[in-house]
C-alpha cells in the first residue's frame, strides 16, 4: 500500500522535501502557518490545520523552526496533529530540536498509543533539492523499517540510531561539529590576512591536508569569497547550538567548545548577521571580505 504523506511546515526544507515526494507519485498533503507557502508546492494538497493534515495520512512528517512551533503542530488542543491521528499513522518529527523536548513528545504519542519516531536530517537546501539528505532516526525497529522507503525519495542515506530520542541527539551532535569548524575556520581567515598571509591560499593549503574536512574546505573557499547567501542561516545555527547547550544540561555532560562557539555565533546575531549563511560568521573576523552578490 502507498503511504498517504502529510509534511507539517513548508519552509526551505518542507517544501523541498514535499516537493520530493510528490515528483516521486507519493500522495503529499502540506500544512504551513503561512497558507500561501503550502499552495505554492505543486501537486500537493492543502489542508488547513496540522489536525486536518494528519487526518488525511498514513505517515505524518513535521518540519518546524524549534520546540515551541514542535508542541504547537502536534500538541495544540484543537488544532495539533496528535488529535487526528487514526491507530495505524506514523508521526514523525524531523525538525532539530531539544532532547528534553523529544522525549516528553515522545511521552505524549505513549500516552496515545501512537507510534512516532524522531528522524532529523543533516543537509541543507541542495541535498533537499536532490534527494540526498541523511536522516538519523530515534524509534521502534518496526516503526523505522516503515519509515525508511517513505523518505527515500528525499534521502542519500537512512540510519537507524537507536531508541526515540537517538536521532534528535545525534543530529545536534552533527550541527555542532559543522559550526565548531567553520567558527574555528571563519577566525583563522580572519588571522591570516592580518598576519600577511593571503586567505585564498592559507585556505588551499589547509585544505590539501588530512586536518581539514571536505565540509570546512567548501565553506573556507565561500568564506574568502564573500558568498554567505543563506542555506544554514547563522541564526538557526545559533539555535542549534543552544538546543545543545540545554540538552547537554539535562543530562549532565560538559560540551564546551560546542558552547564558546555557540557565543561566536549569538555574537553574529548581536551584529545583525542573523539572516546570511554559517560561512558569513567570517564577517566577525574579517573587515577585508565583502559579500557576492
Amino acid at each position: 500500500m502507498t503511504e498517504r504523506v502529510a509534511i507539517l511546515g513548508a519552509g526551505a526544507m518542507g517544501s523541498r522535501m514535499a516537493a520530493r515526494l510528490v515528483a516521486a507519485g507519493v500522495p503529499v498533503t502540506v500544512w504551513n502557518r503561512t497558507r500561501e507557502r503550502a499552495e505554492a508546492i505543486e501537486g500537493a494538497a492543502v489542508a488547513p490545520t496540522p489536525r486536518a493534515a494528519a487526518e488525511a495520512a498514513s505517515v505524518v512528517l513535521s518540519m518546524v523552526r524549534d520546540d515551541g512551533a514542535s508542541r504547537e503542530v502536534w500538541l495544540d488542543p484543537t488544532q495539533g496533529a496528535l488529535a487526528g491521528l487514526g491507530e495505524e499513522v506514523l508521526a514523525v518529527e524531523c525538525s532539530t530540536l531539544s532532547l528534553p523536548w523529544v522525549s516528553e513528545l515522545a511521552g505524549a504519542f505513549t500516552a496515545a498509543g501512537r507510534a512516532f519516531v524522531d528522524a532529523p536530517l543533516a543537509g541543507s537546501r541542495p541535498q533537499a533539492e536532490a534527494g540526498k539528505l541523511i536522516f538519523v532516526l530515534g524509534g521502534e525497529e518496526d516503526d523505522c523499517a516503515r519509515l525508511t522507503p517513505v523518505l527515500a525519495p528525499m534521502a542519500g542515506a537512512v540510519h537507524r540510531v537507536g531508541a526515540t530520542g537517538a536521532g534528535a541527539t545525534l543530529k545536534l551532535m552533527i550541527n555542532a561539529m559543522l559550526a565548531t569548524q567553520l567558527g574555528v575556520m571563519a577566525e583563522l581567515i580572519g588571522f591570516s590576512r592580518r598576519a600577511g598571509i593571503d586567505p585564498a591560499l592559507a585556505v588551499q593549503i589547509i585544505g590539501e591536508t588530512p586536518v581539514c574536512s571536505p565540509a570546512a574546505k567548501v565553506s573556507a573557499d565561500a568564506m574568502v569569497a564573500g558568498a554567505w547567501a543563506p542555506a544554514f542561516p547563522i541564526e538557526l545555527v545559533a539555535k542549534d547550538l543552544g538546543l545543545l547547550a540545554r540538552s547537554a544540561q539535562a543530562y549532565d555532560a560538559q560540551v564546551p567548545m560546542a558552547e564558546r562557539a555557540g557565543d561566536v555565533y549569538a555574537r553574529g546575531l548581536s551584529q545583525g548577521l542573523g539572516g546570511d549563511n554559517i560561512t558569513g560568521i567570517v564577517q566577525l573576523y574579517d573587515d577585508g571580505a565583502a559579500p557576492a552578490r
